[in-house]
């Protein structure tokens, strides 16, 4: 039987969902494929987001030859060949580029690569490479240059989600329309948190269930939790998930790393996406902590690419490790409010320019100008000199943000700065 998320593929533009940071009409990248004048690109990010869908459908509107296929099945001599037929279409009568989708494009060695050069180079094919991981690590950077652009996919919204199940719930011919499918109070939401964003697992997941329903047998939670073969954990709503992020981060905050790993353990085990975590824990490296322990924001952020490197359910060890550093660690809270309060002089009232010796000077004319005439280069005067550096205004009333705290590293910072300012250098 043919999966249903290989049935309620979209076949058209307007029926793509989701990706709407770039694919929405109007957008550049609509525009191109509905004027016919899209080229080359890339698509990146996680499986069941719509890299295939939308390249299949960008095939179908440009009305051009269209070859799929897969880096891990298809070696050097199927792509020379596939090349050398596309290059006879596009010099000879037809005079016609033909369209190649690559899926799992880091799949390729570099000679498999490079292969494509020359026909790109040539207009002999237009290319749609696709990938799970970061282009610019796992693709030569002589193909990303000959690249128009490069689209990240992201994993879907639950709004995303929860359209493409009522469309196969609805759709009669492809779907499901011609039975009476009830859900319980909650389930179908809980079907939406469940596949993390993930199309294909949400659909395919459907499909089981409806496929082996008893007869009038509504969809339960916990029938959706044997599907997935997922536990639901202590949050099935997202203000719930919010709730447990929340937790979190005032546990980090409050330097208590048993809550913390206690909230931790429950977002897992409600499902939450790693993402999600991974990129309030980033956010936390920066916010709480910040210069106590300045090493913390590259150690979480090592942490968050390992996970999203290894996946469930190991990433889960590689985020408890930036858990218990952010809550272990020294907090600040310091340059974020440095931040905040330099951002409210800007909203709320005049500041004068930038003072003219801090102006740039590299250009013909500037001295003209009086632009970085008096300028003095701090590393000719021992790597300090007295002179002003904020704007008129705001240099004659002294204007500080930052005020460093005495917790962890940041005393050294404030000791530093402090030094100078007896010197006369502040």
């Amino acid at each position: 039987m043919i999966p249903l998320s290989t049935r309620m593929r979209p076949a058209t533009l307007d029926d793509f969902v989701g990706q709407s940071h770039f694919m929405y009409p109007g957008s550049l990248l609509y525009n191109s494929i509905k004027n016919k004048t899209f080229d080359s690109a890339i698509f990146f990010g996680p499986s069941g987001t719509g890299k295939t869908t939308l390249a299949r459908i960008i095939a179908k509107e440009m009305d051009g030859q269209f070859h799929e296929i897969n880096a891990s099945t298809t070696g050097t001599k199927e792509l020379k060949e596939l090349l050398d037929n596309a290059r006879e279409r596009f010099l000879g009568l037809e005079h016609k580029t033909t369209y190649v989708y690559v899926d799992e494009m880091h799949r390729w060695n570099k000679l498999q690569q490079d292969s494509l050069l020359k026909a790109l180079e040539d207009g002999v094919i237009k290319f749609i490479g696709s990938t799970t991981e970061n282009p610019y690590f796992s693709i030569n950077n002589a193909i990303i240059s000959r690249v128009r652009n490069i689209y990240e996919f992201k994993p879907l919204e639950r709004e995303d989600i929860a359209t493409i199940i009522d469309r196969a719930l609805m759709d009669k011919e492809k779907g499901f329309g011609n039975l009476n499918i009830s859900f319980e109070e909650g389930a179908k939401e809980v079907l939406c948190e469940l596949c993390n964003g993930d199309a294909r697992v949400a659909l395919d997941s459907l499909g089981f269930l409806i496929d082996n329903l008893d007869e009038n047998q509504k969809i339960s939670k916990d029938l959706i939790a044997e599907a997935m073969q997922k536990k639901i954990g202590f949050y099935h709503k997202s203000e719930d998930r919010y709730n447990l992020l929340s937790a979190l981060q005032k546990s980090i905050r409050g330097s208590d790393p048993d809550a913390a790993i206690h909230y931790f353990a429950r977002l897992v085990e409600g499902g939450a996406d790693i993402n999600m975590i991974g990129r309030r824990l980033m956010v936390m490296a920066s916010e709480d902590i910040s210069l106590a322990y300045p090493n913390a924001i590259s150690i979480v952020t090592s942490c968050v690419q390992a996970a999203n490197m290894i996946g469930m359910p190991e990433a889960a060890i590689n985020l408890a490790q930036a858990v218990i550093l952010l809550a272990s660690s020294p907090k600040s809270n310091r340059t974020v409010e440095a931040f905040y309060a330099a951002r409210d002089d800007l909203r709320k009232r005049k500041i004068d320019d930038v003072p003219p010796h801090l102006m740039d000077s590299h250009y013909k004319g500037s001295a003209d100008l009086g632009r970085g005439l008096t300028y003095l280069y701090p590393h000719s005067y021992g790597g300090y000199v007295k002179q002003q550096y904020l704007p008129n205004d705001l240099y004659q009333e002294g204007v500080k943000y930052y005020e460093p705290s005495e917790n962890g590293q940041e005393i050294a910072f404030k000791k530093f700065l402090e030094e100078l300012e007896k010197k006369g250098f502040k």
